[in-house]
Formats: structure tokens, C-alpha cells, sequence
């Protein structure tokens, strides 16, 4: 094995191990993941107080706070408008339970030809009646092991404190650590790494800030919108509509549905339906042709298929903290693609030319008037026969 070989395998072997152990830490990675993301949102906004004349520690201090300012608030303004929304659903989940007997399920049955007795509501009932007693049990079950769990609370109330500590240490030492990194990394890949860092910063900074931008206006678009037509829910169904778009027609389906079914429910005819198909269709025009253009841009190139499978992939692999870093790594992923890409195009293996393969015959198809198709082969002259003059 020659010297440029072992190194290749050397690095491989260094990348195995990282993605690995991140793999196995995952479980405990998820403070670090959300504090890392908050560091690098605030990163831009320090470097810019940092050219002001501050110091590193001082920008970090107060970009840190108005953050923190920021997320504060933002809980306080949201936890009992939600809080009000949550509880007129529970009150109104009798009316909803009603409509789906009364109206929804024969509607169905009549349309796709079933079985009256498949959403039976007394036998339903009955069965629940039937099994009522084994609801104790599970009560106890869950009870005794959220009593040993115990110390499971414990970790993720401390990982909730870890995530403020860490993010401001992250932002005090940003670019700290990644002048480390860019230390570490051997010489031969370094202006390499260098420039696919540089690629995916951009493409991270259009998408992260961006996306979030564009999931909080669409939140408050439906929010309101649902609101002016006069949805009871309308608020929470928007708000959940919004978090949910950064998965390609997710947020705008469940949204959809949900709003649907709240204004058959309320309302009970067409007026207030069309009022919420129409408040969906200004917010599906207003994401693709104002905000995803204007906050994120075309950058990302992520086709939403891809981004499907990303947060699928990730949610399996990694649980939520894979689903929360799906996109990023998704992006970071499009990035290595495309150099890899590039590479491969500028290879002997792309550019290089084989000899003639004498066994294939050129042919040339002509279409007759009457549709039929003719087909001449051409053989190519050997090579002694294009030798003579």
C-alpha cells in the first residue's frame, strides 16, 4: 500500500470513528445539538458588535441576552394563548366526536359502499366498557415506571439548563474553536475542508435563518387568517401549521384537514370552508413566490422528496435529535454531492475516451411516411480498412 493510500484510509478510518461515536452518544448529544444551533444563529450578530469595538465576551454576553430576551418572551406570549386554545379544543372535543358520529362516519359509509356497523359507536363503547378494568393496570404500570424514572426527569431537567450555559460558551469561543479545527485538520485536505466549510456556512445561513423566519410568519399568517374566519381553534392550528413546514406540504396538509374539520364543526356549512381553503391558498402562495424566495432563497436545491427521506432518515437514526438536524445535514450533505460531483467530472474516468468497439454497428433510422421505421447498419471500417488511401 503506497503513502497516498494509507492516508486515504487514515482518514477514513478517523471519519468512521466520529460518525460512530456521534451515533452512540446521541442520546445525551441533544443539549449540545439545540445549544450548537443557537451559537450559530447568534454567531453573525457578535462578529458585527465585535467590529463595533467590542470585545468577544461582551458580544457574546449581549447577544446572548437578547436571545434569551427573545425566547422568554416569545413563551410568555405564546404558552397561554395555547393554553386557551388547548382548552377550548378539550371542550369542544364532545361536538367533535358528535360531528364524526352523526355526519362524518355515514357520510363515509354511503360513499365507499361499508359495512353500518363499522363505526358503530355503541360497540365501540361497549368494548371500551368491556376493557375498562384493565385501565387501572395500565394506570399503575405507567405510574411505577415514572416513579423509576425518576432520575430520567432529573437528566432532561438538567439538559433544559444545559442549553443556555452551552450556547454562550459555544458563542463566546466560536471562532475560537473553529480555528482548532481548521489547526487539526492534516495539511494535505485542509484548503479543501476549508472550502466546503465556507459552501455549507452559506447554504446553513440562508437555510437555518431563513426557514425559521419563514416557519414563524406562515405560523402567524394561519393563525390569523383561521382567526378572522372565526375558527375557535384557528390560532393552534395555524401555529402548528407553521412549525411543521419546514417538511415540504406537511404543515400545509395537517393544517388543512384540522381547519376543515374545525369549521364543519363550528359552522357546519360551505361559507366558512371556503374561507379556510382560500386563507391556505394565499399562505401556499405567499411561501413559495414571497418568503421561501426572500428569506431563503435557492441555495438549498433540496428537492422535497429528499427532504422527506432526510427527516425520516434521521428521525430513525437518531431519534429527535436526527429529525432536528436533518435539514442542516441534509444541506451540508448537497454541498459534499456537488464537489464530489465536480471531482468525478474533472477525472480521468469522465474525461477519458475508450478505443472503438468493434462490435457495434451504427444505425441510422428513418421514419417512412406511413410510420414504419427502417433501420441501415453501418458498420465502421476496421482500422486496415481506414488505413488505406
Amino acid at each position: 500500500m503506497n503513502q497516498d493510500s494509507s492516508r486515504r484510509w487514515q482518514l477514513f478510518a478517523i471519519a468512521a470513528v466520529i460518525v460512530y461515536l456521534i451515533w452512540l452518544l446521541a442520546p445525551v448529544l441533544m443539549p449540545f445539538a439545540v445549544a450548537a444551533m443557537l451559537a450559530y444563529l447568534g454567531d453573525p450578530l457578535a462578529d458585527r458588535l465585535e467590529r463595533l469595538g467590542l470585545n468577544r465576551s461582551w458580544a457574546a454576553t449581549i447577544v446572548f441576552a437578547v436571545l434569551l430576551v427573545v425566547v422568554i418572551g416569545v413563551l410568555l406570549l405564546l404558552i397561554p394563548l395555547i393554553a386557551r386554545q388547548v382548552e377550548n379544543l378539550v371542550e369542544n372535543l364532545p361536538r367533535y366526536g358528535e360531528w364524526a358520529q352523526n355526519v362524518a362516519w355515514p357520510w363515509l359509509q354511503a360513499r365507499l359502499h361499508l359495512d353500518p356497523h363499522t363505526f358503530d359507536s355503541d360497540r365501540l363503547l361497549a368494548a371500551i366498557k368491556a376493557h375498562i378494568g384493565s385501565i387501572g393496570d395500565v394506570a399503575t404500570t405507567v405510574l411505577g415506571k415514572v416513579s423509576r424514572s425518576g432520575l430520567g426527569v432529573v437528566m432532561w431537567m438538567t439538559n433544559l439548563v444545559l442549553i443556555p450555559v452551552v450556547a454562550f460558551y459555544l458563542l463566546r469561543d466560536w471562532d475560537r474553536l473553529v480555528a482548532t479545527i481548521d489547526r487539526m485538520l492534516p495539511r494535505s485536505i485542509q484548503p479543501t475542508v476549508a472550502h466546503l466549510a465556507r459552501e455549507s456556512d452559506k447554504i446553513l445561513g440562508a437555510f437555518v435563518r431563513g426557514q425559521l423566519l419563514v416557519m414563524l410568519a406562515l405560523g402567524v399568517f394561519y393563525g390569523v387568517g383561521l382567526g378572522l374566519v372565526g375558527l375557535s381553534v384557528g390560532l393552534l392550528i395555524g401555529l402548528v401549521a407553521g412549525l411543521l413546514s419546514f417538511v415540504p406540504y406537511l404543515g400545509f396538509i395537517i393544517g388543512f384537514v384540522a381547519a376543515i374539520i374545525a369549521a364543519l364543526v363550528q359552522y357546519g356549512d360551505w361559507t366558512h370552508v371556503l374561507l379556510v381553503c382560500g386563507v391556505f391558498m394565499v399562505g401556499q402562495l405567499l411561501e413559495g413566490y414571497v418568503l421561501v424566495p426572500k428569506l431563503v432563497g435557492d441555495k438549498i436545491g433540496l428537492h422535497p422528496v429528499a427532504v422527506i427521506f432526510a427527516v425520516l432518515a434521521g428521525g430513525y437514526l437518531f431519534g429527535f435529535l436526527g429529525v432536528l438536524l436533518a435539514l442542516p445535514a441534509a444541506s451540508v450533505i448537497m454541498v459534499l454531492l456537488r464537489y464530489l460531483l465536480e471531482r468525478y467530472r474533472l477525472s480521468e474516468l469522465y474525461t477519458e475516451e475508450g478505443p472503438d468497439d468493434p462490435v457495434i454497428a451504427e444505425v441510422d433510422a428513418t421514419v417512412r411516411q406511413d410510420g414504419e421505421v427502417e433501420t441501415d447498419t453501418i458498420v465502421k471500417p476496421s482500422q486496415d480498412e481506414r488505413a488505406e488511401p
